[in-house]
């Protein structure tokens, strides 16, 4: 660990005790200043860990600033009720003064920062799925390539999010990312949104405007839900992507640009050209890449590791309490839900639940009212019936364990469940 931010209004003491560790430390007073990323010249995102120093001035707003970005490891004289407080806003340990040399190291060593991975997911878009693994695989290739993408998938599983991940790790990646939601804005905005106009061209156009192929002339364009366009306005898209020219409303020249077309749609696109809603010729140009998101329902065992990334995203707009995890009924709940909405869904009940927690974990009491189980809608199986399942239970477990070659990791991926649930399961059957 190199860099390690103290928060103190004793620094010199502090500054002393650390150059018998031979640390490096970034001396700073803040007797009247709070920790911002927007407005301070401190960057908690260049650090390893932070101690705060609780005997200081505003350390409620410190500590709840810093926690969203490294271990926060509070510090101060004997305060039971102090302590208590800290942990509660989300402080990783709690050190009483005097500091010690040893409890420094110890504690340091504790609490490395966790630097993020791609195990579990690529940027925003999680899962360990085998659907996921797949899809990391093509986001991969999609962004070494220049071809068109075209994303498939219900609304709410993260369409934008490939997107945004495809043009992030492509040598684009320095020029701009232009977003349109083709569903949302009228044929006749569309046009001018993305072509632009000359003064005069229409009434009420007072000046010159760009559009937004010409601004992301050497970059990405991502068009979302192409397939709500009208078949006026995909023969306009079609001559962009052949002729690669832009041409103003009003104007006389075309322009030339160099773009990366990435679009997206809910919709069955293959449907929508027997129908004659949308042109086969354009359909090939932009699914040169195809990358289809799986719904939510299809991959369950994706749901704790994305309650987990959305816990860590929005646990910070509770500024009384950290929410740290969900209990285990309100976790079954969330495992046996159809997810209608998809991964935005979720996003959403955690969002909920982290508003109405008491505690620093989700309980089911906390999530919406719609899925909460009530005891009539438990249905309690007969003895047969109770030993038939379980009966079929033990051959599924051990056909997968044994195509698995005892692996429980791999059985649980088979079984379409996540690895805890199989080890329990292991357990009760003995």
């Amino acid at each position: 660990m190199r860099n390690i931010l103290v928060v103190t209004d004793e620094s010199r003491e502090v500054a002393d005790l650390f150059q018998s560790l031979k640390s490096a430390i970034n001396r700073l007073k803040l007797k009247q200043r709070n920790i911002s990323i927007s407005t301070d010249s401190v960057n908690p995102l260049k650090y390893d860990i932070a101690l705060l120093d609780l005997d200081s001035r505003a350390w409620q707003k410190k500590l709840l600033e810093l926690r969203r970005y490294i271990p926060v490891i509070a510090f101060a004289k004997p305060d039971v009720k102090k302590a208590v407080e800290a942990i509660k806003l989300g402080a990783s340990d709690f050190l009483e003064k005097p500091l010690s040399i040893e409890v420094l190291n110890e504690i340091i060593n504790k609490h490395k920062k966790k630097i993020l991975t791609h195990d579990y997911g690529f940027d925003e878009t999680m899962g360990t799925s085998p659907s996921m693994q797949a899809v990391y695989g093509l986001i991969k290739k999609a962004a070494a390539s220049e071809s068109h993408v075209l994303i498939t998938g219900e609304s709410g599983t993260g369409k934008e999010l490939v997107a945004r991940s495809i043009h992030k790790w492509s040598p684009r990646h320095d020029n701009s990312f232009g977003v349109i939601n083709c569903s949302a804005i009228p044929d006749t905005l569309l046009e001018s949104e993305l072509f632009g106009f000359e003064r005069g061209a229409f009434t009420g156009a007072n000046y010159t405007k760009k559009g937004l192929l010409e601004f992301s002339d050497g970059g990405t364009v991502f068009f979302d839900e192409i397939g709500d366009v009208s078949p006026l306005f995909q023969v306009k898209i079609l001559r962009v992507l052949q002729e690669g020219e832009v041409m103003r409303i009003g104007g006389s020249k075309p322009m030339r640009v160099d773009l990366r077309i990435i679009s997206a749609s809910h919709r069955d696109l293959v449907d929508s050209i027997r129908k004659g809603l949308f042109r086969e010729d354009l359909f090939y140009r932009l699914n040169v890449i195809n990358i289809h998101l799986p719904p939510l329902r299809e991959r369950l065992e994706d749901i704790q590791v994305l309650v987990q990334h959305f816990l860590e995203k929005h646990s910070s707009k509770r500024k009384d309490l950290l929410v740290k995890g969900v209990s285990d009924e309100a976790m079954n709940i969330l495992m046996h839900y159809a997810y209608p909405g998809n991964v935005r869904e979720l996003e959403n009940i955690i969002e909920h639940a982290i508003s109405f927690a008491g505690s620093q974990q989700v309980l089911p009491a906390d999530l919406p009212a719609h899925m909460q189980q009530t005891p009539s809608q438990k249905v309690t199986p007969t003895p047969k019936l109770r030993e038939t399942l379980l009966s079929v239970e033990k051959e599924l477990i051990w056909d997968a364990l044994q195509k698995s070659g005892g692996n429980i990791t791999k059985a649980a991926l088979l079984l379409g469940v996540h690895r805890q649930q199989l080890q329990r399961k292991l357990k009760e059957l003995k």
